[in-house]
C-alpha cells in the first residue's frame, strides 16, 4: 500500500508540474489572499471566482480594510456570486482576524474563523504555512474513489472519515501545498465528473475504476436532497422617482439582501392595473427552485407599504445589494 501511495502522489505532482493551473492566489503566501480565494471559490467556478477575487483585492488589499468595510459594502461587491452567507461570514471572519492581531497559523485556529470548515482550514494552512494538512473536496473524493476503487458513499459518515484519513496519508509532508493544488487541479481538469480523459491520464494503468470499467459509477453517493419549489410574486412600485424595497431578514435565503415588494407576505397584493413584466422566471438555488412573476406598479400617490419596506430614490438603487434573480428582473423594467 505504501508503494501505491508513493506512486500516486509522485505521479500527481509530476503531472501538476506540467498541467497545473496558473492562478493568482497561488503566487502568494499571504494568508489573507489565500483565505479570500478559498471562500470565494466555495460553490463558484474558478473562471468566475477569479474576477471577484481580483475585485476584492483591489478594493480591500488587506484584511484590516475588509474588516473596516460595512456589511452592505461587502454584500454589494459579492452580488452575483450567490450563497450570500459566505459574504457575511467573510466579513465577520475578517473582523475576528483583526481583533486577534492576525491570521491563525494552525488548522485548529483557522477553523475557529466564521465560515471556515475543515477543507478551507487545510487549504489555507498548506498554501500559506506549508503545513501538511490535506484538503478534501468533491475533486478529491472523485479522484481517490476512482483510483483506489472505493465504493463507500462519500456523503456517509464512514465515507467522510475514510476519505479524510486517506487524503492525509497521501500528502507528502514536504510538498503539502503542491500536492493539494495538484489533486484539486487533477480532479477539475483531468479526472472530471463526466467524460474524464482516461486515455491521456498518467494514472490510467493503475486506476482501479478504469480496470473494472466503473469510472462512471464512482464516487458513490447515498442520495440527493429533495429540491423544493417556491413561487414568488414581486411588485416593483415606482412613484415620484422612488421605489419600495426591503432588506430580507434572518431565517430564509438571501438574508441581508434587498428586494422589491413581495406579494402575499405582510399583506401585500398585486395592485389593480399593475403591468406584468415577466412570468415564471426560473432561478435555482442549492435546494430550491424559484418560479417568479414580476409586476410594475406606478401609482400617482405613494401607497402605504407593508412593515419592513422603505422608499428609496430609484437612481440610488444600484447601491443596494440584491440577489441575482432580482437583478435579472430589474433588467426587464421599461
Amino acid at each position: 500500500m505504501k508503494a501505491e501511495i508513493s506512486h500516486f502522489s509522485s505521479v500527481l505532482l509530476e503531472w501538476y508540474g506540467i498541467h497545473g493551473r496558473d492562478l493568482p492566489w497561488r503566487r502568494t503566501r499571504d494568508a489573507y489572499r489565500i483565505w479570500l480565494s478559498e471562500i470565494i471559490l466555495q460553490q463558484t467556478r474558478v473562471d468566475q471566482g477569479r474576477d471577484y477575487w481580483e475585485r476584492f483585492v483591489r478594493r480591500w488589499p488587506t484584511v484590516e480594510l475588509l474588516a473596516a468595510a460595512t456589511e452592505d459594502e461587502v454584500l454589494r461587491e459579492w452580488q452575483g456570486l450567490g450563497y450570500y452567507s459566505r459574504a457575511r461570514n467573510l466579513h465577520a471572519a475578517a473582523q475576528q482576524v483583526v481583533a486577534a492581531g492576525g491570521f491563525p497559523d494552525t488548522v485548529e485556529g483557522l477553523m475557529r474563523l466564521r465560515g471556515v470548515g475543515a477543507y478551507t482550514a487545510a487549504a489555507v494552512a498548506s498554501f500559506a504555512y506549508d503545513l501538511p494538512a490535506a484538503v478534501v473536496d468533491g475533486n478529491v473524493y472523485r479522484v481517490l474513489s476512482r483510483y483506489f476503487g472505493i465504493e463507500v458513499p462519500i456523503d456517509s459518515t464512514e465515507g467522510r472519515r475514510l476519505f479524510a484519513a486517506m487524503a492525509q496519508e497521501l500528502i507528502p509532508a514536504d510538498r503539502a501545498a503542491d500536492y493539494n493544488a495538484a489533486v484539486m487541479d487533477f480532479g477539475a481538469t483531468q479526472c472530471t465528473p463526466a467524460s474524464p480523459d482516461c486515455a491521456m491520464c498518467p494514472l490510467a494503468e493503475t486506476c482501479a475504476a478504469r480496470a473494472a470499467g466503473r469510472v462512471a459509477d464512482l464516487p458513490v453517493k447515498q442520495g440527493r436532497t429533495r429540491v423544493q419549489e417556491r413561487h414568488l410574486v414581486y411588485i416593483y412600485i415606482r412613484c415620484s422617482g422612488e421605489v419600495a424595497i426591503r432588506r430580507r431578514g434572518a431565517g430564509d435565503f438571501w438574508q441581508g439582501l434587498w428586494e422589491p415588494v413581495l406579494a402575499d407576505e405582510g399583506g401585500a397584493e398585486v395592485p389593480e392595473g399593475a403591468l406584468l413584466l415577466a412570468s415564471g422566471v426560473k432561478h435555482v438555488l442549492s435546494h430550491r427552485k424559484l418560479l417568479c412573476d414580476f409586476y410594475l406598479a406606478e401609482p400617482k400617490e405613494k401607497p402605504a407599504l407593508p412593515a419592513g419596506y422603505i422608499w428609496v430614490k430609484e437612481e440610488a438603487l444600484d447601491a443596494y445589494a440584491k440577489p441575482r434573480l432580482i437583478e435579472r428582473l430589474l433588467e426587464r423594467l421599461p
